[in-house]
């Protein structure tokens, strides 16, 4: 089966709020306190949401920092099982009937 890719909170953020609402980065990253080169990373894909951008953006946006925490989430966990999908695959599984 073929797997979607993985989508940078950055990419949603640029797509599903930036765009629609005619904000720049440079605005956002004015109005929210934080560096512009902060919010430009994030959008590219180069840098994480941290819990201080996501207290941030969600204070904006009217929406909770877990929402932006679990984009974070999400893809960080899809990128591991990525890289290391057959490694996983040797990990024998807990048999609690035997332990």
């Amino acid at each position: 089966m073929e797997r979607l890719p993985n989508i940078h909170p950055g990419e949603i953020l640029q797509e599903e709020f930036l765009v629609p609402l005619n904000i720049t980065a440079y605005r956002l990253s004015k109005d929210i306190g934080i560096p512009q080169t902060r919010v430009s990373e994030i959008v590219k894909g180069n840098r994480r949401i941290t819990a201080d951008t996501a207290l941030r953006l969600s204070y904006y946006f009217g929406n909770s920092p877990k929402f932006w925490l679990g984009l974070q989430d999400d893809y960080d966990l899809e990128e591991e099982i990525t890289k290391k999908q057959q490694e996983l695959e040797t990990i024998k599984r807990f048999d609690k009937k035997v332990a």
